[in-house]
């Protein structure tokens, strides 16, 4: 079973964040009846859905609904946002996903001078989501990148919830179910950079996740945002039949001998510049 399956419902976004690398397929919303589809040959294959690849999730107007099928189709729905949004998401809370993910770097990605009525916004909902027994992910992802506002955005969220806070490796732990998380600035795989070098290359793709773009592309992780590497079409192609295909095989393989078989993960900032990925 792979454990976490990045579904896109809209690769549309209401953001220009300056260290996303933006998507040139053709912009889509799933309908109602393209998700029920594709979860259905997700089902009893996927443990983890993330509603998030490229664009907004709380763009949709049916993520309530599909939050409630996901949970319902036995997967653990997963929201990734960036919090624009959180004063209009109605019924989002009530649909119980089992976590939400708010990316806060997305504030001075886009140029905002002032965070105070964002923070204020997210932190109202974050407190009322960790109260329903959500688990909440503050994402302060921008470190050696666009941080300069890190420490204004800390102080903020300490006014609506007051310290101490307590420590984890990654962050901290504001209160039961709410955390703040930091990690490296990373750039994205680009097929048109060069390569990084890397003697050995290790990834997780089709180990333990994969993507779904919102044509029912199924790509290998939840970086490819243009579908360099598609293997298959869920629309068309049941997934063990994509994931057995040469070309997922090869990855696979490559992947257990340390070696990156296509161009792409050459050049993958996320698991090179970071380190993330070891053979230990």
């Amino acid at each position: 079973m792979i454990t976490r399956c990045y579904l896109e419902i809209t690769n549309v976004c209401n953001l220009d964040c300056v260290f996303c690398p933006k998507t040139h397929r053709a912009k889509h919303t799933l309908t109602p009846d393209e998700f029920e589809t594709l979860t259905d040959r997700l089902q009893g294959e996927v443990r983890f859905l993330y509603f998030h690849l490229m664009g907004e999730p709380l763009l949709h107007p049916h993520l309530p609904t599909f939050i409630v099928k996901a949970r319902e189709k036995g997967f653990i729905p997963i929201i990734t946002t960036n919090g624009t949004l959180l004063g209009r998401a109605e019924g989002i809370i009530e649909a119980k996903p089992h976590k939400i993910q708010i990316s806060l770097h997305s504030h001075e990605g886009n140029g905002k001078t002032d965070p105070q009525q964002y923070i204020a916004e997210v932190m109202q909902f974050a407190k009322r989501a960790a109260a329903e027994g959500i688990v909440v992910v503050l994402r302060l992802w921008n470190e050696g990148g666009y941080d300069s506002e890190n420490t204004e955005i800390e102080r903020l969220m300490a006014e609506h919830q007051p310290q101490p806070w307590t420590e984890r490796y990654d962050g901290w732990r504001l209160a039961e179910n709410l955390y703040l998380e930091y990690d490296k600035m990373f750039e994205w795989p680009d097929e048109d950079k060069d390569d990084y070098g890397e003697d050995e290359v290790f990834c997780y793709a089709l180990r333990n996740q994969i993507g779904v773009l919102a044509d029912g592309s199924v790509v290998p992780c939840c970086l490819d945002h243009d579908g360099s590497i598609t293997l298959g079409n869920l629309f068309e192609q049941p997934l063990s039949e994509i994931l057995s295909s040469p070309r997922a095989q090869a990855m696979y393989d490559g992947f257990s001998r340390h070696i990156a078989t296509e161009p792409l993960c050459r050049r993958c900032g996320y698991a090179a510049v970071t380190k993330r990925f070891r053979k230990d």
